[in-house]
């Protein structure tokens, strides 16, 4: 991606304002099928929010899948419960400092649903609107080992091509290295394990791992914005 000196690296320059700051702006988004990946997302949203200056916008990604498979899927009752929340638009995504991403797993990586919303940001690319964000992913698998190391690490291909600088859960969290209890959460970004059938909600450890995230992401991207 050529960056002229109209485009993207000037778009960067006037971004972040090279030693001023006035907040910065953080969007939380994400899909969720029943509900654990948005109770992450509050948290995420949470540790954002004890940042000073940090203004926080929690939102999801559009759904695709049709009313009636969602009810045989049961998950139509399950996404009532957060049907307040707004669904972003791929343009969106530029008026952000920083963008925090959570997604289930489907076999290693991003829902379809996360996906189509990102096959959107093309033009967003092709301006380098994203070069230079804060960007980051947490995510949600059915079992312990079912690939949500595998679907952050991947996530964050597509990250880096649109040239965001990529933030993780560091082991500052110490939680992730707990051997008293099943939990998520690594390196690459919180996580938790929803149950075979989705009966297992995301626990206290999992969820301190998602506000720690969110609070490390605010605090760099309140380190980019002053400079």
């Amino acid at each position: 991606m050529r960056e002229g000196a109209g485009g993207a690296a000037a778009g960067f320059s006037r971004r972040w304002g090279w030693g001023t700051f006035a907040g910065m702006k953080i969007l939380v988004v994400y899909y969720s099928m029943y509900g654990h990946v948005h109770r992450m997302a509050e948290a995420v949203a949470e540790g954002a929010r004890e940042v000073e200056g940090a203004e926080v916008v929690l939102k999801r990604v559009p759904e695709t899948l049709p009313q009636e498979v969602l009810e045989k899927m049961h998950a139509a009752d399950a996404q009532k419960a957060f049907a307040h929340v707004p669904v972003a638009t791929a343009d969106e995504l530029a008026d952000y400092d920083a963008i925090v991403f959570g997604t289930p797993t489907r076999y290693g990586n991003m829902c379809g649903q996360m996906q189509q919303f990102l096959d959107a940001t093309g033009q967003l690319w092709a301006k380098g609107a994203l070069v230079g964000k804060v960007g980051s992913v947490f995510a949600s698998t059915a079992t312990q080992h079912g690939g949500q190391e595998a679907t952050i690490l991947s996530f964050h291909t597509t990250l880096l091509h649109h040239g965001m600088v990529i933030a993780g859960l560091p082991y500052a969290f110490q939680g992730q290295m707990r051997l008293d209890e099943v939990t998520g959460c690594s390196p690459y970004g919180a996580s938790t394990i929803a149950g075979g059938k989705g009966e297992r909600q995301p626990s206290e450890n999992e969820l301190a791992g998602a506000r720690f995230q969110g609070k490390y992401v605010a605090q760099i991207a309140k380190k980019l914005a002053a400079g």
